[in-house]
Order: C-alpha cells, then sequence, then structure tokens
C-alpha cells in the first residue's frame, strides 16, 4: 500500500514538472512581446501554484480522513476487547465462587464424616472401658 502512494505521488510530481516545463517552453517559442510573455508566465505560475495548493488541501483532507477513521476503528477494537475482557472476568469469577462453594460442602461433609467417626471411636473406646471395668469387677 505504501508502494501505491508513493507512486501515485511520483505520477502526480512527475505531471506537474511536466506540465510546468512544457508550458514554459511553449510561451518562450511563441511569438509574443517580453511584456505578453512575462504576464503569460505569471498567469500559468499562478495557476500551478494554486492547483498545487488544491492537490495538498485534497491530500491533507483524505490524510485527516484516515487518521479520523483509524482512531475510531482502534476505540471501536478497543471497546470490544474491553467487553471480552470483562466477560472473561466475570465467567473467571463464578468458576472461582464455584469451587469456593464446592470445596466448601467437601469440608463440611469431610467434618461431618470425621465428627461420626470419631463418636464412634470415642463410643467404642468408652464401651470397651466398661467391659474392661465390668470384668475386672467381677473377677
Amino acid at each position: 500500500m505504501a508502494e501505491d502512494n508513493g507512486l501515485g505521488k511520483g505520477l502526480i510530481i512527475g505531471f506537474l514538472t511536466g506540465s510546468i516545463v512544457g508550458s514554459v517552453v511553449a510561451l518562450l517559442f511563441a511569438p509574443k512581446s517580453g511584456k505578453e510573455l512575462r504576464n503569460d508566465i505569471k498567469e500559468k505560475s499562478d495557476e500551478f501554484l494554486k492547483e498545487t495548493e488544491d492537490y495538498l488541501e485534497n491530500a491533507k483532507e483524505k490524510a485527516e480522513k484516515l487518521i479520523n477513521e483509524g482512531k475510531k476503528k482502534s476505540e471501536k477494537l478497543i471497546g470490544e476487547a474491553k467487553e471480552k475482557v470483562g466477560a472473561l472476568l466475570d465467567e473467571a469469577e463464578g468458576i472461582l465462587d464455584n469451587a469456593k462453594k464446592k470445596t466448601g460442602e467437601y469440608i463440611d461433609e469431610s467434618k461431618d464424616k470425621f465428627d461420626k467417626k470419631s463418636d464412634k471411636f470415642k463410643s467404642a473406646i468408652k464401651a470397651g472401658l466398661d467391659t474392661y471395668k465390668a470384668e475386672k469387677e467381677d473377677s
């Protein structure tokens, strides 16, 4: 794309240069008086200056338009990226909350199982001690 811009710019500069040189040569070989020749040269140079100014103004407008379009596109891309990041963060928070909830449930279940087994174990030990005491008293 940069080559296309360079080629177009080169063509326009070549066209303007060729026009200027051609006009000057045509004026120099035309059978006119010096005053008329100077007047024609002045008119042609004013014409070319005007055309050059118009070209530069047009190029400036196009450049501004491209810059504005680029800004709009980049702002749009940034907005879309922010939305996607926000959605990913929300999803990650949901997964983390779910993991915390399940971990809490597993801990509570494990604690309940441990308490039940601990109670059974204590009951078994107490029953064993009671039996031992009862047998010792009987003997």
